[in-house]
């Protein structure tokens, strides 16, 4: 497999003020470490754990969004917006109806749900561009 297109930090802050721009909230990066840590996250899974699919990948992002929470505000929702840039990059993207996938993300954001199980979800829903 080839070297997945990754999400650059700079790709992720203007996503975070398109959110915010949309939806409101309050702006800023509450931990740049944690953030730097979610967006790590996925390549240490490929590089260390052998990881190729790239849903899987995908929800690696979205979950370290959601568990850091490196964002002031706005992190379920930039983290099902990182997931989405990812798969997109990567020649996936979600078919899904918008209140499911608020509804599946605020679940996890609450440790509802699992990483399998956003996972699960996210194969359910993926589709080739």
């Amino acid at each position: 497999m080839s070297e997945p297109v990754w999400i650059k930090k700079a790709a992720l802050l203007q996503a975070h003020a398109l959110v915010l721009a949309e939806y409101g909230g309050l702006e800023g990066i509450r931990d740049e470490g944690l953030l730097d840590s979610a967006l790590a996250r996925p390549k240490n899974l490929s590089a260390y754990k052998g990881v190729e699919d790239i849903w899987r990948l995908g929800v690696s992002y979205a979950i370290g969004i959601l568990r850091n929470h490196p964002f002031s505000d706005g992190n379920k929702r930039v983290a099902f917006v990182a997931l989405n840039i990812f798969l997109n990059l990567n020649g996936l993207r979600l078919k899904v109806d918008p209140l499911e996938a608020g509804d599946t993300f605020f679940a996890a954001a609450a440790g509802e749900m699992s990483e399998e199980d956003l996972g699960a979800w996210v194969l359910e829903h993926i589709i080739p561009i």
